[in-house]
């Protein structure tokens, strides 16, 4: 039997980092072609500017693959991460870099990709408009409870026997192992408090986590959805066993340390998975919703109800929205990802009529209650699968669309949705995306009858590689 040949990785000694990639990969360029660099679990992560000595781990066609071993010179767009858990959680990977660096960085990338990979004409871009807060921004965390704690080189080291239990991320790569978190920067008060209140019940009644790989244990997740403009409190825990003993013991816990919580609610989710929108949500205490509030409308918002991370910002990304859709009030409008709602309900008062279209039914029965608490009639939303629903019957039943404003998956939208917005032949069509790449893959098919006219990149996401952008096409 033949020995495997194992090769020496090539390495690369004092190469400068160029510019930050998708995926909040670096990129160092080179005669032999480009490599992107990964930020390793546990490293400081990598920085425009940087002068570092990189690994080669994998060899592509068209590039290849690395990982930073050491930083020989410290870039100038670097800062001191103000996380603890920087470098090893999954999250807030940009921390390192000045946040005025990060948002030309994320400019840059909505210009890259809609010149690159849309190649159509474009006017001047606005700029990217900033986050304000950068931290403490979210609205929604999702905390694993687990029987699969990460260690640290230093636990490792000390050989002692430690617990096993955390309450936190998962640390990235790795499905069964988590990361305790002891404060998280990303979600507002009482989110920490509540976690580390979890974490204290767990450890002084003994209570068993989820083990995700034998699937044995109790708590599987902790999720906690805060109200900005309202500060209602919404917390749902998920369990893998009918135990109402050990469930209303820490619920009763929580409701008494926590009065804040305005809504307290469980999951049985037996499942070897923890996705729960096939599961029945039961409300424990409180209401079974929390409201925001945006301009004069208000939200009510469920346990499974998808609702903008990032409230403040997203009010203003639906600003732009209603700005680029240029409404006087006798428009018929198309509003297509519409989710719960949230951007047709936001536009409604301006338009003669929308119609919101959305593939997930419970969403679009959010979005009719929204209607109703808000007084709105002059809408109408549609369940249903995009790309099979937009059809010329369709159209003669709701009407033809004069403003289409559209907000799709990162995936983007479907070909086939796409050309029947060619044929629908709206006056203007608003493009809201999370993902440029795909966003200028459609408009390069929408460039056959549309004129790209604005431009606003916003950053929803401090810290992270993520960026959002609006554009509106007028019709030629």
């Amino acid at each position: 039997m033949r020995r495997k040949i194992h090769k020496t990785p090539e390495r690369l000694a004092r190469v400068r980092v160029d510019a930050v990639a998708a995926e909040g990969k670096c990129i160092v360029r080179t005669e032999e072609g480009v490599i992107f660099v990964e930020n390793p679990t546990g490293g400081p992560g990598v920085a425009p500017g940087d002068v570092v000595d990189l690994r080669i781990t994998n060899t592509k066609k068209q590039y290849r693959e690395a990982v930073a071993e050491r930083i020989h010179e410290w870039s100038t767009v670097r800062t001191e991460p103000f996380c603890e858990h920087f470098g090893t959680c999954g999250g807030c990977k940009w921390q390192h870099i000045q946040y005025s660096e990060q948002l030309g960085f994320k400019h840059q990338q909505v210009i890259d990709h809609l010149t690159r990979i849309g190649k159509v004409e474009l006017p001047t871009f606005r700029p990217i408009m900033p986050a304000h807060p950068t931290q403490y921004y979210r609205n929604k965390l999702e905390f694993t409870c687990a029987e699969g704690r990460w260690l640290t080189t230093k636990e490792v080291g000390t050989n002692q026997p430690m617990d096993q239990r955390a309450v936190g991320f998962h640390v990235p790569g790795r499905f069964d192992k988590v990361l305790p978190i002891r404060h998280c920067y990303l979600q507002p008060d009482p989110s920490n408090a509540i976690r580390e209140a979890i974490d204290a019940y767990v450890l002084q009644h003994d209570m068993t986590l989820y083990n995700l790989k034998m699937h044995t244990g109790y708590l599987r997740t902790l999720i906690i959805r805060t109200a900005d403009t309202t500060q209602q409190v919404m917390v749902t825990l998920q369990v893998a066993q009918d135990n109402p003993e050990l469930l209303n013991g820490l619920m009763a816990y929580l409701q008494t340390l926590f009065p804040q919580i305005t809504s307290l609610n469980y999951i049985l989710n037996t499942k070897k998975n923890d996705s729960y929108q096939d599961q029945e949500v039961i409300n424990w205490a409180g209401k079974a919703f929390i409201e925001e509030q945006m301009e004069e409308l208000t939200f009510r918002i469920g346990p499974k109800s998808f609702y903008q991370t990032n409230a403040q910002q997203a009010y203003n990304l639906y600003k732009v929205a209603r700005e680029f859709a240029g409404l006087t009030g006798q428009e018929h409008v198309y509003d297509l990802y519409t989710g719960t709602g949230t951007i047709a309900l936001f536009v409604a008062r301006l338009a003669k009529h929308v119609v919101g279209v959305e593939y997930v039914e419970a969403s679009v029965a959010d979005a009719r209650v929204n209607a109703e608490v808000n007084g709105i009639t002059n809408t109408t939303f549609v369940a249903g699968d995009m790309k099979a629903i937009l059809t010329d019957e369709f159209f003669a039943e709701h009407g033809r669309p004069d403003v289409v404003i559209t907000d799709p998956p990162r995936a983007g939208m479907d070909e086939a949705v796409t050309r029947q917005l060619l044929k629908a032949a709206p006056e203007r069509i608003v493009y809201v995306s999370c993902n440029t790449a795909t966003q200028a893959r459609d408009l390069a098919i929408l460039d056959e009858g549309y004129t790209v006219t604005g431009v606003q990149p916003v950053d929803m996401f401090p810290h992270t590689h993520h960026v959002e952008n609006v554009v509106v096409l007028t019709k030629r």
